[in-house]
């Protein structure tokens, strides 16, 4: 253990050394090459800030209305005909929103039904392998001023149900095979040309 807790703890400030050296190298002035990537980052935060102000205040609004509680119940008699368990919703709602809210019904829902359960196996999955999809899309178009995110929108918006949908109704092994043997058939008949 004492290796890896070497490496971890010197990776940052060996690769700081090692731009620093590769700088001298290349005889630039590393400095000021520092200050303009600062300056520029600052003007990027800079360029995305009301997207961020808009959507904290969207999650914001939307947590203490009552409209996702209101949305479950609706939706509760549709979903338990696919057997999918109503107390993951709030995270599947959540998860392409807000990454800290989604943190917090996904600890919740840990405390509540374990770990181990298939509830929070359902939770850790879709916890891992996903991406807060409004919050991404609005620093991305927000920082290269694109305005028109329709087609953007849906699109990752169909891949959050498609994703919630595989890993709720435990498809998610038979699209993992799917992949695999997919993937390893495209490999074969790459390898044999």
């Amino acid at each position: 253990m004492g290796l890896f807790e070497f490496i971890s703890n010197a990776a940052i400030p060996g690769f700081i050394l090692l731009i620093i050296v590769y700088g001298l190298i290349e005889k630039c002035k590393i400095f000021d090459v520092f200050l303009d990537g600062a300056k520029e980052g600052i003007e990027i935060v800079l360029k995305i800030f009301p997207s961020l102000i808009g959507l904290f205040v969207a999650v914001g609004a939307l947590r203490c209305s009552g409209i996702l509680d209101l949305i479950i119940k609706l939706i509760t008699p549709i979903i338990s005909s696919f057997s999918i368990p109503a107390e993951i919703m709030p995270l599947a709602f959540l998860r392409p929103i807000s990454g800290s809210a989604s943190i917090a019904v996904a600890t919740d829902i840990m405390n509540t039904s374990g770990v181990d359960s298939t509830i929070g196996k359902i939770a850790s999955t879709i916890m891992g392998s996903t991406e807060t999809t409004l919050y991404t899309i609005a620093i991305y178009t927000g920082a290269l001023k694109i305005k028109k995110t329709r087609g953007i929108l849906l699109a990752a918006l169909v891949g959050d149900v498609v994703r919630n949908a595989c890993v709720c109704m435990d498809m998610s092994n038979y699209v993992v095979k799917f992949l695999l043997t997919f993937l390893g058939n495209e490999c074969r008949i790459i390898l044999d040309l």
